[in-house]
């Protein structure tokens, strides 16, 4: 199997060349602060912009992110990985499932992931009130028995949290097999072989958090003079050609960030998260970005969302995730996020090779 990294060129010279917070630090320059209107920018890329496909194998993704095998001192923050972390994950992986009284739709996210073949578990995260009844638990397992394709069926389980808390998603599980954690929402869909893909992009880079939903960050000057971070959706990464961040409604991370998230981050960014009841996939983005200093890596792939608009749709849901990331550096010191302009895209699928 074949991977096609797309890099986005830019002139390094030119006064449009993409911003980048990475960047903007290490050259200490403060605020990035004029912004031309996304689609007039997006406009001059396609038609005025030299664009650069390089391809390569696996062996070459894994020269590209040879970086993420530093980790990186924050706030006497360190964290140490065992010898496992660096080889290739054991077996296939885990799928944990994030849900919230939404049965139906997680009786067709468990049937379908339960039909991919590298999946080796599924974990469902229960942080309702009322455990899961007798019924829900015996038409899961046996759905899971008869989608799964290999003979060594899918352990399914569901994780029972006391407490309604987001933090619950990132909680370490007991007795994994797997050193590779699927990270999803409960409607979100990816199709089995663009998984499995992601997969082996994954393995590759197993520091790296690799995903399917990609964001962006960076500083903004507001009127009175201060800055503050803004939080980009699709159209930022879209109009910009860049991303420092995969969200975690969809996205492979190695199984120790649970332990890492969950007893090695700073405590107030849990309470933080609590409170807020938002912003846990930016707390875990900052801190994988936090132990490898590298960027995440984006898997071009279809995915499709089988629920109705959640609070993403809202349109307080940018202002709060503003507030998160200012919040966020705030009590870090820093924003560890690193951007890039690399994606990784089955070869496979591309009419040009």
């Amino acid at each position: 199997m074949s991977t096609l990294i797309g890099i986005r060129g830019e002139d390094a010279n030119s006064i449009d060349a993409l911003y980048s917070p990475a960047k903007e630090k290490a050259a200490n320059r403060g605020a990035y602060s004029s912004r031309s209107p996304l689609l007039f920018r997006r406009a001059r890329q396609l038609l005025g912009e030299a664009k650069l496909k390089v391809f390569l194998g696996f062996f070459a993704l894994c020269v590209v992110f040879f970086v993420t095998s530093r980790l990186s001192s924050f706030m006497g923050w360190n964290p140490h990985y065992p010898s496992s972390v660096s080889s290739p994950s054991r077996g296939g992986y885990t799928v944990l499932i994030n849900t919230w009284k939404r049965n139906s739709l997680l009786k067709q996210s468990v049937a379908h992931y339960a039909s991919c073949s590298g999946t080796e578990a599924i974990h469902v995260v229960w942080s309702e009130s009322d455990p899961p009844s007798e019924s829900l638990k015996a038409y899961l397992k046996k759905i899971v028995f008869h989608k799964s394709q290999t003979a060594q069926k899918p352990n399914f389980k569901f994780d029972i949290n006391e407490e309604d808390n987001l933090n619950n998603r990132f909680k370490p599980i007991e007795d994994l097999k797997t050193d590779a954690i699927f990270s999803v929402d409960d409607d979100v869909i990816v199709p089995c072989p663009t998984l499995n893909f992601a997969f082996t992009v994954w393995q590759s880079a197993p520091f790296a958090m690799v995903g399917f939903v990609p964001r962006m960050h960076w500083l903004e000057k507001a009127e009175h003079g201060d800055t503050y971070y803004k939080y980009g959706g699709w159209w930022s990464v879209w109009s910009m050609g860049t991303y420092s961040m995969v969200l975690s409604k969809a996205a492979f991370f190695h199984r120790k960030y649970l332990d890492l998230y969950t007893h090695k981050m700073p405590s107030p960014i849990h309470d933080y998260v609590s409170r807020e009841r938002n912003c846990e996939d930016i707390a875990m983005s900052l801190l994988v970005a936090n132990a490898t200093g590298a960027p995440p890596i984006w898997v071009k792939g279809k995915i499709y969302e089988i629920g109705s608009s959640g609070i993403s749709s809202l349109k307080e849901h940018g202002e709060k995730r503003n507030k998160c990331l200012s919040d966020f550096a705030t009590l870090y010191g820093t924003i560890p996020l690193v951007s890039t302009n690399v994606k990784a895209v089955d070869a496979r699928q591309e009419w040009f090779w």
